[in-house]
C-alpha cells in the first residue's frame, strides 16, 4: 500500500531506472538514496510499492522538484539516459 497513485509510482520507477543508467549500477543509486541495493532494484522492478520518502530521495538525488518526479517530467521523454541528450519531437 502506498500514498502515491499508480501513475506516480510508475513515474518514480522511471526516474530510478534513468538514474541507474546514469550511474551504472543499482548499488550506486542505492548508496545515494541510503537504501539497500535489493530494495531499490525491487522498487524499480515493481515488486514493492513506492512511497513518498523514496520519491523525495529520488528528487533530491536528481536535483529536481518532487513534483517533477511524480508528474513524470523527470526525465523528460526522449532523454538519453547515458548522455542526457534529448531529441525534440518533430512538429
Amino acid at each position: 500500500m502506498s500514498d502515491l497513485t499508480e501513475k506516480e509510482q510508475t513515474n518514480v520507477r522511471t526516474a530510478l531506472r534513468f538514474l541507474r543508467a546514469r550511474t551504472g549500477t543499482w548499488g550506486a543509486v542505492a548508496k545515494a538514496l541510503r537504501l539497500g541495493e535489493s530494495t531499490v532494484a525491487n522498487l524499480a522492478g515493481g515488486h514493492n510499492a513506492v512511497g513518498p520518502l523514496v520519491a523525495f530521495r529520488v528528487a533530491r538525488l536528481a536535483k529536481v522538484g518532487v513534483d517533477d518526479v511524480l508528474a513524470g517530467r523527470f526525465p523528460l521523454p526522449g532523454t538519453c539516459p547515458h548522455c542526457g541528450h534529448r531529441v525534440e519531437a518533430a512538429q
